[in-house]
């Protein structure tokens, strides 16, 4: 089975590379999905989360702009916070992986946006970067609910610099210019893949 990682900045184009990958019958694992989950109602993040940072979680789920705010700025919250999520979406990851496993699966993605960050690239065979032109980028995410200058660059800071994501990637998906040049260029991937 190959794995392929999926990754790229905020604002690049992911998800719609995410969903050409799953239309191509490719099972994706959508890490951001996976913490979503984890901290809605029952989900096994929303205890720790309560215990580490009071006042985040409300009605059995946490709520994830108090939980922004707990972390905004705040390093060592952040490292917490990552040191209550990320094992528990690397399990999630382990469980998705085994089913493909036992369904015989050729190929799977893994989408994570932190891939490089967090070092996990070495569970893939090879890793495709979707990339844009910095102010595309910018215009796609400010449009977005909530968005605000202060909340860019936090999240900006906080991933590598895109020039370097593309300096480690196996494949370069373009989505600046077209979505269609972009859909072209993973449904290129895969038949090779597949081949």
């Amino acid at each position: 089975m190959k794995v392929i990682g999926l990754t790229g900045g905020i604002g690049m184009g992911k998800s719609t590379a995410a969903n050409t990958f799953k239309r191509l019958r490719v099972p994706v694992f959508d890490a951001d999905a996976a913490v979503h989950a984890l901290q809605a109602r029952g989900g096994r993040a929303v205890a720790p989360i309560a215990a580490a940072f009071p006042g985040t979680v409300e009605s059995g789920r946490v709520d994830r702009e108090a939980l922004r705010q707990a972390v905004l700025g705040r390093p060592e919250a952040m490292r917490r916070l990552e040191r209550i999520v990320h094992p528990l979406v690397r399990d999630a990851e382990r469980r998705f992986m085994g089913a493909a496993r036992r369904r015989a699966e050729r190929l799977v993605v893994l989408d994570i946006p932190l891939l490089f960050e967090t070092r996990g690239e070495g569970r893939c065979d090879l890793v495709v970067v979707v990339t844009a032109p910095a102010a595309v980028q910018r215009w796609r995410v400010l449009r977005r609910p909530g968005m605000t200058e202060e909340r860019l660059r936090y999240i900006l800071a906080r991933q590598m610099p895109d020039r370097e994501k593309r300096r480690r990637a196996d494949v370069l998906v373009q989505t600046g210019q077209s979505r269609h040049m972009a859909q072209r260029a993973i449904r290129k991937l895969v038949r090779e893949l597949r081949a």
